[in-house]
């Protein structure tokens, strides 16, 4: 391995309030999700672990996808939806 680190995409972790979401993943993913939790430790020097690192992954993945954005931005707002009854 060069002397620099490799870089991932996910960067150091932000301060979030969570919410709590249970989910089932295959074994080979865990597996995986616990390598990159492993890498991330190491570049950044913060020790985290595969759980913590999933919604950061799962928000990085959302902002990045053009159609799920497309969608949002086509979508009516709660105000424009239910204008208030004309008189």
């Amino acid at each position: 391995m060069s002397g620099s680190s490799p870089k991932l995409r996910l960067g150091p972790l932000p301060r979030t309030e969570n919410t709590k979401l249970t989910v089932n993943v295959s074994a080979a993913l865990k597996a995986s999700l616990d390598d990159y939790a492993t890498a991330h430790s190491r570049i950044h020097g913060e020790a985290v672990d595969a759980a913590t690192l999933i919604p950061h992954m799962l928000q990085a993945f959302i902002a990045r996808d053009r159609g799920f954005k497309a969608m949002r931005s086509r979508r009516p707002t709660k105000s424009s939806a239910n204008p208030p009854d004309a008189q």
